[in-house]
C-alpha cells in the first residue's frame, strides 16, 4: 500500500465535533477543543502523525459554514487553510452531527452543495460524529433514509459516509460498528480507495498551484539562508511567509469567493487567481501614471499619484478602491499634451482595475439573485472577463511607452 502523506481537510460548522474528530483519527489529543456553547476552532490547523501505517496531515478548520461568523475572522482562517492544503488535499471530510435536522442544518448543506463544485465531490466523503445517538442497531446509512438532503449529499460524495462517536465510542464496545477504531480504518480505507479511484492524485486546480509555486519559492529562497533548518521547518516557515502575502493580496475579496476558490468552483477561482497572478501588472498600470505624467510634462501629476495611491489599495483588496480608483480618473481627465501619451489613459486603467478589484468585495449585491453563491458567479462572471481585458490592455500600454518603436 501507498504510505505516501495524505492530506486530509476537516469541514463542518462549529459544534460538529471537527476538532474531536481529528484527535479520535489520531488517538491523541493535539487539537484543542472548547466546549463552551459559543466557541470552536477559531484558527485553521494542520497536524502530521502516522495512523496505521499510514501518514496523514490533518487540517483542521474553524466554522466556514457558519452563518454568524464575520469575514474579518473568516478570511484569514480560508487563506492559511489553502496554504495548509497547497497543492491540494486527497480528502475533504465533511462533518455533520447525527442529530434531527431543522431548517438551520438544511440550510447548511444546502450551502455545502452551492459551495463544492462536481469535480471536489469525487474527493469527499461525509463523517457524522455523536454516532451514540444511532438507535441501538441501526447503522449511519439506515439515518441516511429518513432525509432527502442528507441522502442527495452523501450521494454526491459518492456514496462515502461514516460515523463516530468521540465521547462514548472508544472503549471495546460489544458491537464493532459502534466502535471508534473500527470506524477510524473504515474511513482511512475509504479513502485509500477514493485516492485510487482518482489515479493517485490529489485534488487541486490553478489557484492551489499558484500558492503551491508561490510557497516553492519561498522555500527555495529559505534554503539559501537557512542554515540547518530542516526541510520540514523550512516547509512550515515558507507557508507562512506565503499565508501573510495572500492576506494581504486578497484581503478585500469576499469570503464566498475565496472558499469558492478552494471549493472548485471555477468563475470564483478564477477571480482568485487573476489577482495572484497579476497584482505586480496591477501596481505598475498606477507608477507607470506618475511616470507618464512626470516624462510628459502633464498637468496630471497630482492625480497620477491619486491612481497609484488607488490602485495600491486595491491590489491589497481595499474595499475604497473604487472610490479612490475613479477620483483619480476623474482629476486626471483630459490631462494631455499635442501628440504625447495621455496619463489619462493611464489612470482610466487604473481606475477600471481598481473598480475590477474593489468590486469582488460587492459580489453579494448582484441584483435578483436568491443566494450569496448565486450573486457571487453572477457578478464574477462579468468581473473575471473585465479583469483579464484590463489588465492585458494595460500590459500592452505599458509595453508601448517604456519600449517604443
Amino acid at each position: 500500500m501507498d504510505v505516501s502523506n495524505r492530506r486530509i481537510v476537516i469541514l463542518g460548522k462549529t459544534g460538529a465535533g471537527k476538532s474531536s474528530l481529528a484527535n479520535t483519527i489520531f488517538g491523541e489529543k493535539l487539537f484543542h477543543i472548547d466546549h463552551s456553547f459559543s466557541s470552536g476552532t477559531s484558527e485553521c490547523k494542520a497536524e502530521t502523525r502516522s495512523v496505521n501505517g499510514r501518514s496523514l496531515t490533518l487540517i483542521d478548520t474553524p466554522g466556514f459554514f457558519d452563518t454568524d461568523r464575520s469575514e474579518e475572522d473568516l478570511k484569514p482562517e480560508i487563506v492559511r487553510c489553502i496554504t495548509e492544503c497547497a497543492p491540494g488535499p486527497h480528502a475533504f471530510l465533511i462533518v455533520l452531527k447525527v442529530e434531527k435536522f431543522t431548517e438551520h442544518e438544511q440550510a447548511v448543506i444546502k450551502e455545502i452543495n452551492q459551495c463544492f463544485s462536481e469535480e471536489v465531490f469525487k474527493y469527499a466523503a461525509v463523517l457524522f460524529t455523536h454516532g451514540d445517538q444511532l438507535p441501538e442497531g441501526q447503522k449511519i446509512k439506515d439515518f441516511l433514509r429518513k432525509n432527502t438532503f442528507l441522502s442527495d449529499l452523501v450521494k454526491k460524495c459518492g456514496s462515502r459516509c461514516h460515523v463516530v462517536d468521540n465521547k462514548y465510542w472508544n472503549e471495546k464496545p460489544k458491537d464493532e460498528y459502534r466502535s471508534n477504531p473500527f470506524q477510524v480504518e473504515e474511513l482511512l480505507n475509504t479513502i485509500d480507495k477514493m485516492v485510487m479511484e482518482n489515479k493517485g492524485s490529489c485534488y487541486t486546480n490553478e489557484m492551489l498551484q499558484v500558492v503551491e509555486e508561490e510557497i516553492e519559492q519561498e522555500e527555495e529562497l529559505i534554503r539559501q539562508s537557512s542554515g540547518n533548518m530542516s526541510e520540514k521547518e523550512i516547509r512550515e516557515q515558507a507557508k507562512d511567509r506565503v499565508a501573510t502575502k495572500l492576506s494581504v493580496r486578497l484581503a478585500g475579496i469576499g469570503t464566498g469567493v475565496l472558499l469558492g476558490a478552494l471549493c472548485g468552483v471555477l468563475v470564483l477561482g478564477g477571480l482568485v487567481v487573476v489577482v495572484l497572478q497579476r497584482v505586480e501588472t496591477i501596481k505598475s498600470i498606477a507608477t507607470a501614471a506618475k511616470i507618464a505624467a512626470t516624462k510628459f510634462g502633464l498637468a496630471g501629476a497630482a492625480a497620477a499619484a491619486g491612481g497609484e495611491a488607488a490602485i495600491g489599495a486595491a491590489a491589497a483588496g481595499g474595499e475604497a478602491a473604487i472610490g479612490a480608483a475613479a477620483a483619480g480618473g476623474e482629476a486626471a481627465a483630459g490631462a494631455a499634451a499635442g501628440g504625447a501619451i495621455s496619463v489619462t489613459t493611464v489612470i482610466a486603467g487604473s481606475a477600471a482595475v481598481g473598480a475590477v478589484i474593489g468590486g469582488f468585495t460587492g459580489y453579494h449585491a448582484a441584483e435578483g439573485a436568491d443566494t450569496p453563491w448565486e450573486a457571487a458567479e453572477r457578478t464574477a462572471g462579468t468581473l473575471k472577463d473585465g479583469a483579464f481585458s484590463v489588465i492585458d490592455n494595460a500590459n500592452q500600454f505599458l509595453d508601448k511607452m517604456f519600449n517604443p518603436k
